[in-house]
């Protein structure tokens, strides 16, 4: 099962420069709040062995795997410690078709459209809309409105609780959230803080509206 969006919720927490010896505790904070998809970056020590940790604690409907992979060395290298997710920030034939040969998540960085369509074609299941702050949400509602319908686009940097609503109303179908959600020695119940607010963020923004709250016909007039 690669397609992000059948994780649900479809929110990706970047875990960047994890110390090996909290990775299964902070892996569990995150999964209890309610994440189920796991993403380390590779350029920290010990990322590797974070993810084999992570791996092999996660609930059987997680996700884990690497970040800012850059060479299909490093995807083996990913696959092997048990990640099935292979984000990068950049978009990159080679990588990409190796990940996806290996039955990966493949999440590659886009910043423009050629990136964007270069990446469908590459087989990317998933857009990585980075960094976000660039593109902003009227760029992303850009990019939705030119993209094959059902693509899913994960903006990436400085999302915050507070911008989930705008960037879902932009066309946003998910999210990577790194240093807003965790940062590297905090404390875990700190951690889950984030993670629940996060995650009530989302689900207040896609939640689907019941007849109860819509006006009713008598009253519509």
């Amino acid at each position: 099962m690669t397609e992000l969006q059948t994780f649900r919720p479809p929110l990706v927490a970047i875990l960047r420069g994890l110390a090996p010896e909290h990775a299964r505790a902070a892996a569990l904070v995150l999964f209890e709040a309610g994440f189920r998809i796991v993403e380390v970056p590779l350029n920290r020590r010990g990322a590797l062995y974070c993810i084999e940790t992570i791996a092999a604690a996660a609930p059987a409907d997680a996700l884990v795997g690497g970040g800012t992979i850059l060479s299909t060395r490093e995807v083996d290298e990913v696959h092997a410690a048990g990640g099935r997710l292979m984000v990068a920030p950049n978009c990159d034939a080679d990588v990409m078709r190796r990940a996806a040969e290996r039955g990966m998540a493949v999440v590659p960085g886009v910043a423009t459209p050629t990136e964007a369509f270069n990446a469908l074609r590459w087989r990317a299941h998933a857009l990585k809309v980075f960094p976000a702050e660039m593109v902003g949400q009227a760029g992303l509602k850009a990019f939705k409105s030119v993209l094959p319908e059902g693509t899913p686009l994960l903006p990436v940097g400085g999302v915050t609780p507070e911008s989930i609503a705008g960037w879902v109303k932009a066309g946003a179908t998910g999210f990577g959230i790194g240093g807003q959600l965790f940062q590297p020695g905090m404390a875990l119940n700190e951690l889950g803080r984030r993670a629940r607010e996060f995650i009530a963020a989302w689900h207040a923004a896609t939640a689907v509206p019941t007849a109860t709250s819509m006006p009713s016909a008598a009253h519509a007039e």
